[in-house]
Parts: C-alpha cells; sequence; structure tokens
C-alpha cells in the first residue's frame, strides 16, 4: 500500500526561503479493519518470551541555556594602586597605606581574608604537593623479544664504491649524509664517481642532494650548531665544507699543500663559540685544527708520537678521532699500529700534549667512542674484539669480547642505555651487546648485508642505527624497545659493572708490579725463580692446549653443518625422487587407458564390416530358397 500526499506550490514562489509553522495534525488515510484477515489469525499456544529482569530506563536529551561569555581588557596598573598615586614614589605610598589602615572596614576586610588565608597555608602545610607516591614501583621492562628490522636501504647510483661514513641530520632522523668511497683505492676504477649525497630517510629512491668535491669523500660530519653545514675529509687530504642552502659546490676546500698527505679518515666539529671549528685526523701522523672561516692554513697542528717529542719522523698515522664537548680539550686517537693515544689540546709542552698511550689491539683500531653517560670509560674496536677501558688503568682494558671469527670494522655505544653497545663484522652482520643481558656472546645479531659491513651509525634517540656495507648499500635498521629504554636503575648496575672491574684490573696490575720487583731485586731465591718458570710453563702449556681445543672444536663444528648440509640436500634428493617415481607411474597409467581406448576404437570398425558381409550372404541364401520351391 502506498500512501502519497501532494504539495502544491506556485510556479512564482518556486526557490523562495521555506517558511514553517505550527498547525493541528491531519487525517491523510484511514485504514479500516479487515475481517477477512482475522479469520487467517492463528493463535500461538504456548507463547516463548524473553524478559530481562532488570530496572526499566528511560533516556532524555536536555538542551540547557547556554551560558555567554565575553572577553575584555583591563589596564592593571603595579599592585592594584590608585591613578593618583605612584608606587614608585615611597612617600605617596606610605601616605596612602595610613589612609587605608584609618579607614573602618580595613580591619574587618583584613580579619575575613586572613582566616582564609589561615586555611590555604595549613593545608599547603599538610600536602606535598611535589611527593612522589610512585618511587617504591619498580618499572616493568619490556617483555618484547630483541629484534630489529629493516626500515628502508638506500643504493649507490654509481658501482665499485663502498659507503665510508654515514652522518644524521641534528635536527631529527630525516636526512642521512653518507660519504662513498672506495676504501680500496689502488684498485680503484679510473672512472670511479666523487660524489657523495644526502638522503631523505622516506624516499630511497633518489638523493635529496648531491655533494661533488675534489676528490671522494672519506668521511663527511653535520654540524651540530648548524644543521646545514656539513664539513668532510677527502682521499687526497683536503678539507672541504658545504652550505646546503647554497647547492652542490664546496663552499671552501682547504690547500693541498697545507693539508694532509694522506686520506682524512676522520673529521669532527670542535666546542667552540663560533661553531666554525673542526679537526682532522690521516694516516700521515698528524692532527690539524681548522676554522671554516680560513681554510687556508690550519690553526693548529699536533704529530701522534708515542715518544712524546712531536717529531714527524715518529708519528704514528690513525683513524679514528674521539671527542667528548663536555671535555672540550681533550681527545683521543687511534693508531694503524693498534696504540690508542689520549691527548690535551692545550698542553703546555710537547709532552704534556700527549697525555697517554694505550696498548689497544693487534691491527689498527677502526672505532673509539666514549661511553655517553660515563666518559672515563671508552670503547675501542679492532682486529677481532672489543675491548672496553677505563682513564684509569692504563695498561690493559677492563673488559673485552671474545675474538670472533670474522673481523671487526666498526662499533659504538648506544645513546640512551649505557650497557649497550654495537659492532659490525666483515661477514655483514650486526652485534647488539647488553653488558645487563649477557657479557659473553652478543644479544642479538642481524645479517643485514651479505657484503661486509664498513660503517655504523646511531641516531640521537637510539632507535635507528645505519650500517654502510662495502657495496655501497646504506641499511636503516630500527631495534626493538628494549634495545633504547633504560631502566630505572640501570645507570647504577653498570657503574657498579665498570667500578668492580677496575678495581679488579688495579689489584692485577699492582701485582704484577711486585712481581716485577722482585724479579729485580733478585731476592726471590733458586726456589721462587724454579717455582715461577714451572708456572710460567703451566700457562704456556694451558694456553696452547685451549688454542688448539678451540681448534677442534670448531673444526668438529663444521664438518656437524657439512654433515646437515649432506642429509639435507639427500632428503631433497630423495623427495624429488619420489615425486619423479610417482610422476613416472601416473604416466603409465595414463598411456594404458589411452591404449585401452585406440583398441576399442580398432575393434568398432571390425564388427560393422563384419555385418556388412553377413547381409549378402543372407540375401544370397533367401534366393536359393526361392528357387527350389
Amino acid at each position: 500500500m502506498e500512501i502519497q500526499y501532494v504539495y502544491t506550490k506556485k510556479r512564482a514562489e518556486f526557490g523562495r526561503q521555506c517558511i514553517f509553522s505550527d498547525r493541528p495534525a491531519e487525517l491523510l488515510v484511514d485504514i479500516a479493519p479487515n475481517p477477512d484477515a482475522l479469520k487467517e489469525f492463528v493463535e500461538r499456544d504456548p507463547v516463548d518470551r524473553g524478559v530481562q529482569v532488570v530496572q526499566e530506563m528511560s533516556e532524555h536529551d536536555v538542551n540547557t541555556e547556554r551560558f555567554e561569555t565575553d572577553s575584555h581588557g583591563l589596564n592593571h596598573a603595579e599592585g592594584g594602586w590608585p591613578k593618583d598615586v605612584n608606587a614608585q614614589e615611597v612617600e605617596q605610598v606610605i601616605r596612602f597605606r595610613k589612609k587605608v589602615e584609618k579607614d573602618e572596614m580595613y580591619i574587618s576586610t583584613v580579619q575575613t581574608l586572613g582566616g582564609q588565608m589561615e586555611h590555604c597555608i595549613k593545608q599547603n602545610n599538610a600536602i606535598d604537593i611535589y611527593q612522589d607516591y610512585f618511587s617504591d614501583v619498580e618499572i616493568q621492562a619490556s617483555e618484547e623479544p630483541p629484534s630489529a628490522k629493516t626500515i628502508n636501504v638506500f643504493k649507490d647510483p654509481y658501482k665499485d664504491r663502498g659507503v665510508a661514513h654515514i652522518s644524521w641530520y641534528p635536527d631529527g632522523p630525516t636526512k642521512l649524509a653518507i660519504a662513498y668511497c672506495n676504501t680500496d683505492f689502488q684498485r680503484a676504477p679510473k672512472d670511479t664517481s666523487t660524489e657523495s649525497y644526502v638522503w631523505d630517510v622516506i624516499n630511497p629512491n633518489s638523493p635529496e642532494m648531491t655533494l661533488k668535491p675534489v676528490s671522494p669523500l672519506v668521511c663527511l660530519e653535520y654540524n651540530p650548531k648548524d644543521a646545514h653545514i656539513l664539513v668532510g675529509g677527502c682521499y687526497n687530504g683536503q678539507v672541504a665544507y658545504w652550505d646546503c642552502r647554497k647547492g652542490s659546490q664546496p663552499i671552501e676546500t682547504s690547500e693541498v699543500s697545507t693539508g694532509h698527505r694522506d686520506p682524512v679518515w676522520k673529521v669532527i666539529w670542535n666546542q667552540s663559540k663560533t661553531g666554525t671549528e673542526c679537526f682532522s685526523v690521516s694516516t700521515d701522523g698528524q692532527v690539524l685544527w681548522w676554522d671554516i672561516r680560513k681554510f687556508a692554513e690550519p690553526i693548529e697542528k699536533l704529530y701522534l708520537d708515542a715518544t712524546k717529542k712531536q717529531d714527524a719522523s715518529q708519528a704514528q698515522g690513525a683513524y679514528v678521532l674521539e671527542y667528548e664537548p663536555t671535555i672540550p680539550t681533550k681527545f683521543m686517537a687511534g693508531s694503524e699500529q693498534g696504540a690508542i693515544f689520549s691527548c690535551n689540546r692545550k698542553g703546555k709542552t710537547d709532552a704534556d700534549k700527549i697525555v697517554a698511550v694505550y696498548p689497544g689491539h693487534i691491527g689498527p683500531v677502526y672505532a673509539l667512542q666514549r661511553n655517553p653517560q660515563f666518559p672515563k670509560i671508552f670503547m675501542s674496536v679492532g682486529d677481532w674484539t672489543t675491548r672496553i677501558w677505563s682513564e684509569d688503568i692504563k695498561e690493559n682494558a677492563i673488559m673485552w669480547t671474545k675474538y670472533h671469527q670474522s673481523g671487526l670494522t666498526d662499533g659504538c655505544w648506544s645513546t640512551v642505555r649505557p650497557a649497550v653497545f654495537f659492532t659490525s663484522k666483515t661477514d655483514g652482520t650486526l652485534d647488539v651487546w647488553d653488558l645487563l643481558f649477557k657479557q659473553n656472546d652478543p644479544t642479538l645479531t642481524v645479517q643485514v648485508s651479505d657484503e661486509p659491513l664498513q660503517s655504523l651509525r646511531l641516531q640521537e634517540h637510539g632507535r635507528l642505527m645505519a650500517c654502510g656495507s662495502q657495496g655501497g648499500v646504506a641499511t636503516i635498521v630500527e631495534l626493538s624497545e628494549g634495545f633504547y629504554a633504560q631502566n630505572r636503575n640501570e645507570r647504577n648496575l653498570v657503574n657498579t659493572i665498570f667500578e668492580r672491574e677496575t678495581r679488579r684490573e688495579k689489584i692485577l696490575e699492582a701485582r704484577h708490579r711486585e712481581m716485577k720487583l722482585k724479579e729485580k731485586k733478585g731476592g726471590g731465591g733458586d726456589d721462587e725463580e724454579e717455582h715461577g718458570e714451572e708456572q710460567g710453563e703451566d700457562l704456556m702449556a694451558k694456553a696452547e692446549q685451549d688454542f688448539f681445543a678451540a681448534i677442534e672444536n670448531e673444526k668438529k663444528l663444521r664438518e656437524r653443518r657439512k654433515e646437515e648440509r649432506e642429509n639435507a640436500m639427500r632428503e631433497a634428493e630423495s623427495a624429488g625422487n619420489e615425486e619423479e617415481q610417482g610422476g613416472e607411474e601416473e604416466r603409465q597409467n595414463l598411456e594404458r587407458v589411452e591404449e585401452g581406448g585406440e583398441e576399442e576404437a580398432d575393434n568398432s570398425p571390425n564388427e560393422e564390416q563384419a555385418a556388412a558381409a553377413a547381409a549378402p550372404a543372407e540375401e544370397k541364401g533367401e534366393t536359393e530358397g526361392n528357387e527350389k520351391a
């Protein structure tokens, strides 16, 4: 049934504003009851009905009366003084106060306000608004297992170049400056590109900016005080700087004659008022200080001479620098020979400029960094191990990792957690170490690339890690929350570990010094010498035994892995053979079915021929019978 009601309007009123008005209800349609439908009605017996035993509620919407507000400007004089009283004039203020105090309402008003003020003061004294009510509640550590996932991959447009150095944008994880260079300099093709790039983290397809130096860049650093300024060290020993607002060409480049004689492996911005000073190091053994406003010649020069005589012929070439802005006059350098130099730029004499020389590693030092929260503790990476040092112990490291099968290429501390550090290896893996979790093995090992990793750089917030490979691929890895969320008591625990290990090394160092003194004096007697010799022989034998045992274990492990691979290959081959046999059986069955069909097809025409031959024979018999009759 359709109910229609037609609204009529004059054509002249089309498009005019609709004006509504109240009017009584009108009856449009009246539907009378149908007695025939009542006969078709069937009563249901019994009837099931669900009932909610709850109180019936009703909901109503009410529009309350709107409260109108208005804003007004008001000029208020200091202290609410009247216009005729100058608050700066002492005599006028005293005169006005005496006048107010003589007023009859003054005393009653002060008494009324005094009670309210007293109540507020007592309330403030009773409640400590700065009290921490949950100081004794420990923060639950994240139960998420340690993990890392790849966020983005940036590939070098040109081949045959590796990622030499990475620098994050200072104002957030939005940009990445990458220096590309072939470190096998003598094997590099002649037509290798010298360009390096600034990438947008979100867009890995094309670089945001191209840097065009005169020689391939080995290192590149953002200025922490001015995010538009970049400084880089070149393969030919020059140092150049760029302003990203002014194009791809360097603003100024140092002179070849006054710069380094070898590639500039590291450049760091120096803590200064102007924010324009930096210093660089090279394998020629020089540390040079520069001011980008005057690149004609270096401000200052220092030779990394272990004899502390500033002799250029005795200087050791260095790969890395370490600088802590909170200690502006001190810095550290890691040399090709494995030594670690602790230097003071403001030393009065040549001997004072080289404060200490740590024994370091067997081979070159590839990474060197202080712990961000414990400046006296620093880490070095070289040969096949990572060592953690204390400035108080100069003979040996306080902690170190095991020797790895693959060489280490770079490392750094976490910027957030003092117990976490990272290392990269030549097998393309990134190791994440957590000293609070375990100290003998890495907490997490991630296969970032199939090619050797050359450089690492952690973003300031500690969540994103940029890894550069030898094939020119830079990968951004996002770490799980456990690696950048610091626990409440972590700093104290890490401090306890470092102090304990430092104390242990001091005891061993003192014991070693005592033994040397006894040997010099020779007052120990022949028995002690024989005992010392026997003990030394035992230690040598034990070390040799441990060495060969480690080799045997490694051989067994490799043989076991080889057997597992062979077994897996055999199982795969057997599975393939079974599938082939099954396929052959199916093919044979299909061939048999096809042959049967062909035989039936061959038999059907023979039957037709026999029937055709039988028909004339019957006709012939009929004719012969008729003739006889």
